[in-house]
């Protein structure tokens, strides 16, 4: 079964990360904790997968940005098929993201679609592919029962799961497939770590990466309309002094924790100051040197 199959609400879900491996192509990095753009590569896909019920990491425990659960495969260096058997023991979703912990450019929208596949057609799995078309089944929504069956046939097959190759479990799955040359590129190699690094920087994609690891860093989970807040930065730069600006936002930002704290009060917090910066610059247009008074200016005398 393959090809895309047309939208649909995504279902709940748990996520398994694989984040074991020896990166013998790193020499031995611990890849997981390898920064692009100045998050950690298993924080970048945690983030991705926040919407998870419960999120899994297969690794030896280490500090990540959001808390997860922990799980070591059996013997430790098992392998991926070994490592998956572990994670799942934690899990209770009908729907499990299986990823691994080196996809710097994972979004919760791709996992949205993989789920979306995976529930419209009736698959085992929905994995993405490649730029070449190659499946990346650690990229992968499945469902949890098709996943428990598999492995335990697989373990009463071969005496247990250490070793085996993850094939010899998608193979027995029926699966769809969601083409994704970005999400699924995986960072293998230093060029690969290189790359990653400059994609992020270009002109395209350095504010939403910025804003995304600003939020990170800060346990901030809201959205907001940067839009917005970029013509204030500009209104008050323009109108009041350069380095009114980013006083400005701050400030917005602030207003709008000691209200709501939602999208919604940032919107009207940045409406307001905007407006005023409008009537600051306005008023210095008409009065350049600040000399004449309005209607209520004392006489010269």
């Amino acid at each position: 079964m393959t090809e895309n199959a047309p939208a649909g609400p995504a279902a709940p879900y748990d996520a398994v990360v694989l984040a074991g491996g020896a990166a013998r192509r790193l020499g031995g990095t611990d890849k997981p904790a390898v920064r692009v753009g100045g998050r950690t590569l298993l924080d970048r896909v945690l983030a991705a997968c926040a919407d998870a019920g419960t999120t899994v990491v297969v690794a030896a425990p280490r500090p990540t940005a959001r808390p997860v659960r922990w799980a070591r495969e059996e013997p430790p260096g098992g392998g991926p098929v070994a490592a998956l058997a572990a994670g799942l023991r934690l899990t209770t979703a009908a729907h499990t993201v299986v990823l691994s912990a080196d996809l710097p450019f994972l979004e919760p929208a791709t996992l949205q679609r993989l789920l979306t596949a995976l529930q419209d057609t009736g698959a085992d799995g929905a994995l993405l592919t490649d730029a070449d078309g190659r499946d990346q089944p650690l990229v992968a929504a499945y469902r949890t029962a098709a996943l428990r069956r598999e492995l335990t046939a697989l373990a009463a097959a071969h005496d247990g799961l250490a070793g085996l190759p993850l094939r010899r479990l998608t193979g027995a799955l029926r699966l769809t497939r969601v083409p994704d040359p970005l999400a699924s590129f995986d960072c293998d190699t230093w060029d690969d770590i290189t790359d990653a690094r400059a994609r992020i920087r270009e002109h395209g994609h350095v504010l939403d990466e910025w804003i995304s690891a600003v939020k990170d860093e800060l346990g901030i989970d809201l959205d907001v309309d940067t839009g917005v807040l970029l013509d204030l930065a500009r209104d008050a730069a323009h109108g009041v002094a350069r380095p009114a600006a980013p006083l400005t936002t701050f400030l917005v930002g602030y207003a709008a924790a000691q209200g709501k704290g939602g999208p919604e009060a940032v919107a009207e917090a940045a409406r307001r100051a905007a407006a005023l910066a409008l009537r600051w610059a306005e008023e210095n247009e008409g009065d350049p040197d600040g000399s004449r008074g309005g209607p209520s200016a004392p006489d010269a005398g």
